[in-house]
């Protein structure tokens, strides 16, 4: 998990720390939850401030409802 994280602090230049925190707050966020995941892509993309185009939103979305919210981190790494 620390090399995913570092991964992906390396390529949005964001804290691990902010990374972290993030996914600590998720617990209990029902993820396959459309507007859950809207809102998350909305706050990485704040976090990292990068405009996140809506055709890679829907296609966050529509990853992460046809897996009912379980999401292995290879698919996230692919994503990025």
């Amino acid at each position: 998990m620390d090399d995913m994280v570092k991964k992906v602090e390396r390529k949005t230049g964001v804290k691990s720390n902010d990374i972290m925190d993030l996914a600590q707050s998720l617990n209990g966020t029902d993820l396959s939850d459309e507007k859950n995941i809207r809102k998350l892509v909305k706050q990485v993309s704040r976090m990292a401030n990068k405009k996140v185009p809506k055709q890679t939103e829907d296609m966050i979305v529509e990853s992460l409802t046809k897996k009912k919210g379980k999401v292995d981190p290879s698919t996230i790494s692919k994503m990025l």
